[in-house]
């Protein structure tokens, strides 16, 4: 398991291999869609090839598995930045409705100056690793954790919460006794509690998925409705891929206003995109790269995704350092979503690796001093 863990191509390839195997069993998938799949299926084996051809790149484990950055200098500016984004997640519960209780289909509404609060409270996931690394003060881990968890169930965003799970997951891995077994236990407690509550929220924020026009086969349409949300999320970015492969259609503003702030729209529902259902509008990772210059850009995105994840994990080879592990986590994940839609080539995105090597930098500008103990810890003053 913890070779797995060391090779960038597992964060990548296993997904999407996952991801388009339900596509082929959720629908019965047009004879000219099939390229697309096969491009996605095949992309993916060769970057693993490559990948195993590299070779496994030695993690330093036992230093993984003992961190702790409670009294560090990362700690005490990574509680710092907690601090900043919980009263950006409170800012945003006040003054705004909430859309759990308000009106679930609205959640994405971002009026009144929202969206801009919504930048630094959509980086809640922070919350649970820090919580489980930088106090040892119970009561300020836990309010952490639950913001961490309840913020994303409360504002129906689905993203941050698989976020804060797969950060969760991580470092329960990452972090345990080798010479015990894998914690399958809370490992499955974790998958079925994030299913149910996606699902949920799903169906709370949109209802069933009757509306949804698209070649269903029958394993899909017998399923429940639950079941049917967590398909639908699994499947609907390779469908739509192949769609767009299939019908060679280009267009590079989504691309430019991905990367670009302020340089227009990211949503592709409601425009010219010719999708087969347009409420269904995710495309994978690679989607505004397969727009912008065809298969091709798809293919340089994944060789990008791949190197920025291989990145990540060398910097955390080179030393344990917390704001490395964020950086890693949030790689991590925005691969592990790959099969789902962009989350890695946005200016949001590089923001937040950019705000982690500045804030791991303010940390190492930061005195230290001895406790009674002895101990190095970290000082203010």
């Amino acid at each position: 398991m913890m070779r797995w863990l060391a090779l960038p191509s597992t964060y990548i390839v296993l997904p999407m291999l996952v991801a388009c195997a339900l596509t082929w069993l959720t629908y019965d998938v047009p004879p000219d869609y099939l390229e697309g799949l096969v491009w996605l299926v095949v992309s993916s084996l060769a970057l693993a090839a490559a990948d195993g051809i590299r070779g496994t790149r030695r993690m330093d484990w036992p230093a993984l598995r003992s961190m702790h950055f409670a009294g560090t200098r990362e700690g005490l500016v990574a509680l710092a930045f907690a601090g900043a984004i919980a009263v950006f997640c409170f800012i945003d519960l006040v003054f705004f409705p909430i859309p759990l209780f308000d009106e679930p289909a609205a959640y994405a509404s971002m009026a009144g100056g929202r969206e801009h609060i919504r930048h630094v409270s959509d980086m809640c996931w922070v919350l649970v690793p820090i919580a489980m690394l930088c106090t040892d003060r119970r009561p300020l881990r836990w309010s952490l954790l639950a913001l961490g968890f309840a913020f994303p169930i409360l504002v129906i965003d689905r993203n941050r919460l698989f976020a804060a799970l797969c950060a969760l997951g991580l470092l329960m891995l990452l972090r345990r006794d080798r010479s015990r077994r894998l914690p399958w236990g809370r490992g499955l407690v974790l998958l079925v509690g994030g299913a149910a509550t996606f699902s949920v929220l799903g169906i709370v924020r949109s209802g069933t998925l009757d509306y949804v026009t698209l070649p269903f086969d029958d394993l899909y349409r017998a399923s429940p409705p639950g079941i049917k949300w967590l398909l639908l999320y699994a499947t609907a970015g390779p469908y739509n891929f192949s769609a767009i492969l299939a019908k060679g259609y280009t267009n590079a503003s989504f691309l430019v206003n991905q990367l670009v702030p302020l340089a227009g729209s990211v949503a592709t529902a409601g425009t010219d995109i010719p999708l087969d259902a347009k409420n269904i509008n995710v495309g994978t990772e690679y989607f505004p790269f397969l727009m912008a210059w065809g298969a091709g850009g798809a293919l340089l995105s994944m060789g990008l995704l791949y190197g920025m994840l291989a990145w990540s994990m060398r910097r955390l080879r080179d030393g344990v350092s917390l704001f490395a592990l964020l950086i890693f986590l949030r790689m991590a994940y925005v691969c592990l979503m790959a099969p789902f839609a962009p989350q890695a080539f946005t200016w949001t995105n590089f923001g937040f690796i950019a705000l982690c090597l500045l804030m791991q930098w303010l940390a190492w500008l930061l005195p230290v001093r001895s406790n009674s103990h002895g101990d190095r810890v970290a000082t203010f003053g």
